[in-house]
């Protein structure tokens, strides 16, 4: 057992995985955050947040043990990805194309808590089921007042991190005045493990797909658009609001998947850029308490992951004198992670950026570029790759 004593904040997918992981190091380590348990796993039902898993997130979650602990029925493999201009580009990628047998698989939220915390259970990991309060130097007070020691604070506490703050990180934030809608569907085509995503000019359109339901095939979308039009949607009646939906799917998807039904209800959550410098004295952030990017290319989880699985590989390369809040070690891990995170920030800010250009010129060359790269095998390797987080 390493003597270093670690404390995570935050009972989400990342503060999981990251008590987990740093346990399954040999630290000594516990938990802080609401103990709640994960809504959904009921037939048909499924958890309105969804994620695009990449293989090397797949192969963190399996080497935490977690993976096979998910019900199989509720995770679906997304084999090919269709991905439509705003005018005739599209492009298209396989999983064979880069010897894989998928591109990702897309699992609901709830799902992957469950595994995670039955895996926390079972190692017997303290969990204080408090909310993270203040710190000072190496103390960690809780919201009871409960004071705690550690060599590490992990920030795991999400976007509004309040380990940030009071660790004194610096962070950076800036609105997209977009907004994200989510909801699943009923199809009337199926999807056959196809994700499908339309650049439209004003907005961008996802469909993923999910298991089938007594009611047919089904997708989960996720549609970035202004933050007025989300909230005129948002506003209607529910019933109203899933007409207007369906007849702006229609348009939208050209019927590529045939009528599409409203399922579920509706959530709309505002876009944001965001990005820290992860690491103080005694303090790493992960994941969104860390960094924030568009969600157009379905990353967001999977940098946090990698985040996670790196900073229990820096921690457990340490040297044995320095202490696992020595800034110089974590200084490693924030080196490790700048420059997946930038690429990933620039890919997806250039693209939210690219074609949210009416400008023609412009438009004719986004759509020219999408069809000559469905027709460059080497430039979609490449693409499969970044998506797959390899």
């Amino acid at each position: 057992m390493n003597k270093d004593s670690i404390l995570v904040c935050g009972s989400g997918i990342a503060g999981l995985a990251a008590t987990l992981g740093l346990v399954k190091a040999g630290f000594d380590v516990a938990l802080i955050g609401p103990h709640v348990a994960p809504t959904g796993g009921e037939p048909d039902l499924y958890c309105p947040r969804v994620y695009a898993i990449s293989t090397a997130s797949q192969a963190f979650l399996s080497r935490l043990g977690v993976w096979k602990m998910m019900d199989s029925r509720r995770l679906t493999p997304v084999e090919t990805m269709e991905i439509y201009g705003d005018a005739s580009g599209t492009l298209t990628l396989h999983a064979w194309q880069a010897a894989q047998t998928a591109l990702a698989w897309i699992v609901e939220s709830s799902e992957i808590e469950r595994a995670l915390q039955q895996a926390v259970q079972i190692y017997g990991v303290t969990w204080h089921p408090e909310r993270f309060q203040s710190l000072e130097s190496n103390m960690v007070f809780t919201d009871s007042g409960r004071a705690l020691k550690a060599d590490l604070l992990v920030g795991a506490d999400g976007a509004q991190s309040q380990v940030r703050g009071a660790a004194g990180i610096r962070h950076g934030s800036k609105p997209y005045g977009d907004m994200g809608l989510v909801v699943h569907l009923d199809a009337e085509l199926p999807h056959q493990n196809v994700a499908l995503q339309w650049f439209t000019g004003d907005s961008i359109l996802a469909l993923l797909p999910l298991p089938d339901t007594a009611a047919g095939h089904q997708v989960s979308m996720v549609w970035s658009m202004s933050e007025p039009m989300a909230n005129e949607l948002m506003a209607m009646p529910e019933l109203q609001r899933n007409t207007a939906l369906e007849v702006r799917l229609e348009a939208a998807t050209g019927g590529r998947l045939g009528r599409l039904k409203v399922r579920s209800p509706a959530f709309a959550f505002p876009l944001f850029l965001e990005h820290s410098d992860m690491v103080a004295p005694g303090v790493a952030l992960v994941s969104d308490a860390a960094h924030r990017v568009h969600p157009l290319a379905g990353q967001g989880l999977n940098l946090g992951l990698a985040d996670v699985e790196e900073l229990v590989r820096v921690l457990s390369a340490k040297e044995p004198y320095r202490k696992a809040g020595d800034l110089r070690v974590l200084h490693r891990y924030r080196r490790a992670r700048v420059e997946p995170i930038m690429a990933m920030r620039m890919a997806t800010d250039g693209l939210h950026r690219l074609f949210s250009t009416h400008a023609a010129p412009v438009v004719w060359a986004r759509n020219i570029g999408m069809q000559c790269a469905d027709h460059l095998p080497f430039i979609k390797r490449l693409l499969i790759g970044g998506a797959s987080g390899q």
